[in-house]
């Protein structure tokens, strides 16, 4: 891959980064709101519905920061990756990675055609 491909794709991961780590911080805050709420319907015993709601709210936040933070490991790989020279190269097989499919997913480490042989043998 040319070096200049390598920059589209290291600006495309900064982008990336970017957005997921902003999405991050308004889901923290988002779950920094449901716990004093929680606290606010504690007090209160006729609430137990908005109580319920307001728990459900805080899993489901806990559950979109968890695979922020996942998403965020993948992304700081795969710049790694671009700074080492072995970004674009599917783990499996070794050869260089579709563009196409970078595009699509830019923290991939695997090439399309060795993925589907993955799904196949999963089943």
């Amino acid at each position: 891959m040319t070096s200049d491909k390598l920059q589209e794709f290291k600006e495309l991961l900064l982008k990336k980064r970017k957005e997921t780590l902003k999405e991050r911080d308004r889901y923290r805050e988002l779950l920094r709101n449901i716990n004093s709420e929680e606290e606010d319907f504690a007090k209160t015993a006729y609430k137990f519905s908005e109580f319920g709601t307001a728990t459900m709210n805080r899993e489901q936040s806990f559950l979109f920061l968890s695979r922020m933070d996942k998403y965020l490991q993948q992304i700081d790989r795969a710049l790694e990756m671009i700074e080492v020279g072995t970004y674009g190269i599917c783990r499996v097989c070794g050869k260089e990675i579709d563009e196409a499919r970078l595009k699509a997913v830019p923290t991939t480490r695997i090439c399309f055609t060795c993925k589907q042989n993955e799904a196949k043998a999963a089943r």
